[in-house]
């Protein structure tokens, strides 16, 4: 995520700050001030923050970590003032896999929330509901930490995406149902409840109506993605190849690849070095590579050289995931080391609209 700062790596994940937190931070203390609280108070408002933040984090790793047991792979976590998100390049396709990778988050706020309730127990720091103010302090701090991730477990839960609670509820309907019916089901539950959330919210508080639209947008996101993904895995990377194509050399200059563009209809070219294809170029890295780099430059300056090794057997939706991965627009398609043909992510979107508009018959097998 842009504008991200790293400020440290656990069990070989980044952890991003999102520059927005020290806002929010920022924020806490003038807040305290502007309501005559004294400078402790503020001070003390701004840990409070910076602990939360802390039990967030290890919730977003108990995600990733457990994850890391089904060989998902977790890029980075990014704590944002409204939470924190863990990048998992996918969820488990395993029911049960998805199920513990869900709770794993929740699960953690709740044993930090017993270890809490333990020490207050034991040290009698405990506060009398009665005697309880809204004002932060030493004697509260810990109490208050743990009334908070309570609320996150139990706000986690909620059986909505994209919260966790829609996840569980997925995957326990997977495990009686197939994967695109189960997400459907979880998402129009947490659409009813995103509904009930916003009425509340006109006669309540507005920030359920705010929650409420989150909760109906996440809901309906990821039903879309699944859907996609399953109309993807009917089709392999051969059904929609393409086998016109252009080679370019990568000595040739810049203005050999515009020529190119002008001339056809073709947005992107395989680039080679000595026979051997060594990468490509779409129209985004030409218009960048002349307007810096000038039309005689040679084309292996703005080659793209990462990209996903994919054969005419590899299911679409596992060739979409791994061109996304590899940020790669286009790739080489290869069998038993021979080029075949191309693929590009405009080619699968074209597939998605014409299953969906009752013509998969046209989609070559």
């Amino acid at each position: 995520m842009k504008w991200s700062i790293k400020i440290g790596t656990i069990s070989g994940i980044e952890i991003k700050a999102h520059w927005t937190f020290l806002i929010l931070l920022g924020w806490v203390f003038f807040s305290h001030f502007n309501m005559g609280h004294a400078l402790e108070e503020g001070l003390l408002g701004v840990v409070f923050i910076l602990a939360l933040f802390a039990c967030v984090l290890l919730h977003e790793l108990g995600h990733a970590l457990t994850g890391k047991r089904y060989s998902i792979t977790t890029q980075n976590i990014v704590l944002l003032p409204i939470g924190g998100v863990a990048n998992m390049e996918k969820m488990p396709e395993k029911p049960i896999q998805e199920l513990w990778v869900a709770l794993a988050g929740p699960a953690v706020n709740l044993g930090i929330s017993i270890v809490l309730f333990f020490i207050l127990k034991q040290t009698n720091g405990i506060p009398n509901m009665l005697d309880m103010n809204s004002h932060m302090s030493s004697s509260n701090f810990l109490f208050n930490l743990l009334i908070v991730n309570v609320l996150l477990a139990g706000f986690n839960l909620i059986p909505a995406f994209p919260m966790d609670g829609g996840r569980v509820l997925r995957a326990i309907l997977a495990m009686k149902l197939d994967r695109t019916k189960a997400t459907e089901i979880a998402a129009l539950t947490g659409q009813f409840l995103a509904i009930g959330f916003v009425f509340l919210g006109i006669f309540s508080n507005v920030w359920l109506v705010f929650i409420g639209l989150f909760v109906f947008l996440g809901a309906g996101a990821e039903s879309n993605y699944e859907s996609t993904r399953s109309v993807l895995s009917k089709y392999s990377v051969g059904n929609i190849l393409m086998k016109n194509y252009t080679i370019l050399p990568s000595n040739e200059p810049i203005e050999r690849a515009v020529e190119q563009l002008l001339n056809g209809q073709e947005k992107a070219f395989l680039i080679s070095e000595n026979d051997h294809i060594v990468g490509f170029i779409t129209k985004d890295e030409i218009i960048k590579g002349l307007s810096e780099l000038g039309k005689l430059a040679p084309l292996r300056n703005i080659t793209q050289r990462n990209y996903p090794e994919l054969t005419p057997q590899t299911k679409l939706d596992i060739a979409r995931e791994l061109m996304d991965k590899a940020g790669a627009s286009f790739s080489p398609v290869f069998e038993e080391g021979k080029l075949v043909g191309v693929l590009d992510l405009e080619n699968i979107a074209e597939v998605i609209l014409v299953y969906k508009a009752g013509m998969e018959s046209n989609i070559n097998f």
